[in-house]
């Protein structure tokens, strides 16, 4: 099992992502915005974890696939990127639920990863044939690069790891990484065991706040230098898993650079939260006109809780008809939310959208 001991290096990066966190949790995106975010996020992971293991799809036909008709027949290519979008909405799920790290979920999300596959690449793997060494092997020379444990460990292995996550103290970041790991190397099935340990250690993120609103691609920082991907996880050992993969001695090789990536995406999906918020509102303000944009103004100033047309009609000595007109135009836009009394409109509130983002608007208006 691997086990790591706190350094300098890593507390930076661990409190470089918190300080991420926090200000992707000040940035209140609509729902309508952040839904569109999400879905992009899923199709990009869901190239780029399968890119890694050598998928030839580009990112267009990524897309295409995922938003294509599911009854339709599919390539065996084409089957992995859709498997891991619904497992990537499967997992998603499971958070909403709090979901515990168990030996089920851990099989549940390899059966998303391998489904249309044959029966035996399903569940955990078992002996092989006498003379038959089961070894992850370099695709060009032909001798192995990684021989896992035997599979009569694999049980107890993954016993000791969900009892860890579900006992540790450590950071939930250091949690992540060690799934991660651990997943790769246990090698517990036939195929899946990438794809599987990226969803889960992703899993491990979202469980406990560091899922970024399921904005943005971690698994995209992975494909981006496969090379050091696997350089990093490798961490120079010997090929066989007894041979000190089981306990590594630097394991703050993996660590760091799990956390450097995670870093890279935080810091993207801050940015990307920002210039989101920032083009939903300024696009929202250009479609209202010269006087919605005072009513909004107006509303923003005087009302912090719900109002009536009657009560803003009176303020301003127009009639409450054009109120009714001018704050219909600001729900369209989301700027204000109507509360409705047996599917009857009593009174408007300023939206999420106008509350959280005050400044922003008042600059627009103005």
């Amino acid at each position: 099992m691997i086990k790591v001991t706190l350094t300098n290096e890593i507390l930076k990066y661990i409190t470089e992502i918190e300080k991420n966190r926090y200000k992707v949790s000040t940035v209140k995106l609509s729902k309508s915005v952040a839904n569109k975010l999400r879905k992009n996020s899923k199709k990009k992971s869901s190239y780029a974890s399968n890119k890694i293991e050598g998928n030839p799809l580009s990112e267009k036909q990524v897309d295409e696939v995922i938003e294509s008709d599911e009854r339709k027949h599919y390539l065996r290519p084409e089957q992995e990127v859709r498997n891991y979008f619904l497992a990537l909405n499967y997992l998603e799920e499971k958070a909403k639920e709090k979901e515990r790290f168990s030996k089920k979920l851990i099989l549940d999300v390899q059966k998303y990863v391998e489904k249309g596959a044959s029966k035996e690449k399903i569940g955990l793997r078992g002996p092989m044939p006498p003379g038959v060494l089961f070894a992850v092997y370099d695709s060009q020379s032909g001798n192995p690069d990684y021989i896992p444990p035997e599979y009569c460990d694999i049980p107890e292995l993954l016993d000791e790891l969900v009892e860890y996550v579900n006992t540790t103290d450590d950071h939930p970041l250091i949690i992540a990484a060690v799934v991660h790991y651990q997943l790769v190397t246990i090698h517990p099935f036939e195929d899946g065991n990438g794809r599987t340990a990226r969803l889960l250690s992703g899993y491990i993120l979202d469980l406990n706040g560091f899922g970024f609103n399921g904005i943005g691609s971690l698994e995209e920082y992975f494909a981006y230098d496969i090379n050091e991907y696997y350089e990093s996880i490798q961490m120079g050992l010997p090929a066989l898993y007894y041979s000190g993969r089981d306990n590594p001695p630097h394991p703050e090789i993996w660590i760091n650079y799990f956390l450097r990536m995670v870093q890279l995406y935080s810091n993207r999906i801050c940015e990307l939260s920002e210039e989101s918020n920032a083009d939903e509102i300024s696009g929202s303000v250009s479609y209202l006109k010269g006087k919605e944009k005072e009513l909004l103004l107006f509303l923003m100033k005087k009302y912090k809780r719900e109002f009536t047309p009657m009560e803003v009609s009176k303020e301003l000595g127009v009639t409450n008809k054009t109120v009714i007109n001018r704050l219909s135009v600001l729900v369209k836009n989301g700027f204000v939310v109507p509360i409705l009394v047996k599917e009857r409109i009593r009174s408007y509130e300023l939206s999420e959208l106008t509350r959280n983002n005050e400044k922003e608007i008042k600059k627009l208006l103005q």
